[in-house]
């Protein structure tokens, strides 16, 4: 999994970027299933996944402001 920049995500859509989000809490799901059953190869994954997915649910919310500043 690539890890990708705020500048990158600030170039979609926010139903990309909600498409986005929902695959990753999925994978975040897994994960957190791999790690109960301890057959999760790397454990920092989860972590990476939670700071991705923060880093999403971020550049939304500057979305959201700057529509709101501009009306």
């Amino acid at each position: 999994m690539k890890n990708k920049k705020a500048e990158e995500y600030r170039g979609l859509s926010t139903d990309e970027l909600l498409s986005e989000v929902e695959s990753l809490r999925a994978r975040q799901f897994e994960m957190r299933t791999q790690s109960v059953t301890e057959k999760l190869e790397d454990p920092t994954q989860l972590t990476k996944v939670k700071s991705e997915i923060a880093r999403i649910l971020t550049v939304i919310r500057e979305k959201e402001l700057a529509a709101q500043a501009a009306k």
